[in-house]
């Protein structure tokens, strides 16, 4: 498995950057998204709108916490999940509550990463799928997630 499946997302970008303008781009998209749309399939059965912001949600919870970790610990390991069980939960979450968790999370990790040196973007970590990392890679992995998602949510805005 690759160190960051999402790095070719980027390309070239600032992750900064990108995870500090998705808070806002996801609200202009969900503003965007007909009802009828939000528990609309994509094609091969993808998830829905209100699924994606809940996945989007649940995984900045995860890279929160890694990110905490990672600082916290002498070259901890990471738990992965299966990110398909977890949406198997997500019935009940509706698209606007789903919204709020990731924007308020998000807000709350890039007041961590506001203080993070060179040195400690440096600090290792290890993955039991994808190898030794740092915490800078766990950063580029969640721009590059965003950018991954924020595309499938406007196509079904028909945009």
């Amino acid at each position: 498995m690759e160190l960051n499946p999402y790095a070719k997302f980027l390309a070239g970008r600032d992750p900064t950057e990108v995870i500090g303008s998705t808070s806002a781009e996801l609200d202009k998209l969900v503003r965007r998204l007909p009802p009828s749309q939000t528990e609309l399939r994509q094609p091969a059965g993808k998830w829905s709108g209100r699924e994606i912001i809940a996945h989007l949600a649940d995984c900045e919870l995860v890279f929160a916490f890694r990110l905490r970790q990672t600082l916290a610990e002498e070259h901890p390991t990471l738990q992965p999940f299966d990110q398909d069980r977890w949406a198997t939960r997500y019935a009940n979450c509706d698209i606007n509550s789903a919204l709020r968790l990731f924007t308020a999370t998000r807000d709350w990790n890039l007041l961590l990463l506001a203080g993070v040196d060179v040195t400690e973007r440096a600090r290792p970590v290890s993955h039991p799928e994808r190898g030794t990392m740092t915490l800078w890679t766990i950063v580029e992995t969640m721009a590059g997630h965003d950018l991954n998602h924020l595309p499938q949510i406007e196509r079904l805005t028909g945009s």
